[in-house]
């Protein structure tokens, strides 16, 4: 055990993996700032809500096929679909430009990040220490969140400069870099085999791993957050005056790099209870404090303390989900994580969009509303602790 601990966790496995996550998550992530705009138009500004929701749905669906996949198929094969997708995706914007071609995209979309995700939190449990788990999630998540900061910056940069088209062809490119990388990578799972058509069938007990469920219950309650920022942030953006809507995302990005290096590695020390709970205090906190600040300073100053929140509880969250599993099942209790996530980003993404429905004035409401919500998954971790007499 000790000498495990002195090993160190960034082998060239592990940041290439981290690199290939970047890549991914900036390439889906640029689309979103300016997304928004381009509905109005095609004549959908009252639908808003729908462009995360019905990404997240089908990100959700495809979890339990990404689950038994990774299990079975094998790590790298799955993160590749979930980059090709991307690259896919990507091209077709151009061309299917109704409204309805529009929304079958964004359902199309979400499967990429249904695989990508998942079968990359089971290969960086194939490969690093159990003790050392937050810390590699950590600095893993840290990578993703980087390519989520970037890429709305780039996107946006992009469609103001060259124009929306060049902006989704730049999103192919980043997925295509990123399955480069994941293509060159080792296969860990050890009884891999070969694609059948038959890894396809779900049974209702694949579908959920009962162990993850208390992480999914957290999960679920948390990310709803993420679902209303998706959606109200580039529209609050413009109406303070800010041109570039991914200044948001890259200051929320940027404050979660600090917490990130340190995060996981107090996780993996004091527990991940204690940290999950103060992670979602400072998240429940920072959605009244952009709600407040109605200004671009003020602004600004909320997604810094958002990223902080995010940054201290995603690793926590996610080393807790794989604690709670067993390694025949790694796959899908990261998959049951993930389908609690894309459906916290979904119901928060479409009840702010109808909620807000183009009037300004009622998004700092929706934001307290939010800030809410967080505390019914505070209280949840408290109560399971208590359940379970623990504080780990």
């Amino acid at each position: 055990m000790q000498i495990a601990q002195e090993q160190s966790i960034y082998t060239i496995q592990f940041i290439l993996l981290c690199l290939s996550s970047l890549l991914f998550s900036a390439s889906f992530n640029m689309l979103i700032p300016e997304l928004p705009n381009y509905l109005t138009s095609l004549g959908g500004a009252e639908h808003k809500g729908l462009i995360i929701s019905l990404f997240t749905l089908t990100a959700a669906i495809s979890r339990p096929f990404s689950g038994k996949l990774t299990d079975q198929w094998g790590r790298v094969p799955v993160m590749a679909v979930g980059s090709i997708v991307c690259v896919i995706c990507g091209f077709l914007y151009p061309i299917l430009t109704t409204l309805s071609g529009f929304f079958l995209l964004r359902l199309l979309h979400g499967f990429s990040t249904g695989f990508k995700p998942t079968a990359t939190s089971a290969y960086i449990a194939d490969i690093i220490p159990s003790n050392r788990w937050g810390e590699a999630l950590g600095m893993h998540g840290l990578a993703f969140s980087i390519g989520g900061a970037i890429g709305p910056a780039i996107g946006s940069f992009v469609a103001l400069e060259l124009g929306i088209n060049s902006m989704f062809y730049t999103s192919s490119l980043f997925a295509f870099l990123s399955i480069i990388i994941v293509l060159n990578m080792k296969e860990t799972l050890k009884t891999k085999r070969n694609f059948q058509v038959s890894m396809l069938r779900i049974h209702k007990d694949e579908i959920i791993e009962k162990r993850a469920i208390p992480a999914a219950i957290v999960t679920l309650f948390s990310y709803t957050a993420y679902g209303v920022i998706l959606t109200l942030i580039p529209d609050w953006s413009q109406h303070l005056g800010i041109q570039n809507k991914g200044l948001f995302f890259a200051a929320y990005t940027l404050a979660s790099i600090g917490t990130r290096f340190v995060s996981g590695k107090v996780a993996d020390k004091y527990g991940r209870i204690k940290v999950m709970f103060i992670g979602l205090v400072i998240i429940s906190l920072a959605l009244s404090l952009i709600a407040i600040g109605q200004s671009p300073q003020g602004m600004i100053v909320g997604a810094c303390v958002y990223g902080i929140g995010t940054g201290v509880l995603s690793p926590a969250l996610n080393a807790w989900t794989i604690d709670l599993s067993i390694p025949q099942f790694r796959g899908k209790a990261v998959a049951t994580m993930y389908i609690a996530l894309e459906a916290g980003i979904g119901s928060g993404a479409l009840l702010a969009g109808y909620s807000y429905s183009d009037y300004l004035n009622r998004i700092p409401y929706i934001l307290y509303g939010n800030s809410i919500v967080i505390f019914v998954a505070i209280f949840y971790i408290v109560y399971w602790s208590y359940k379970n007499r623990t504080i780990q």
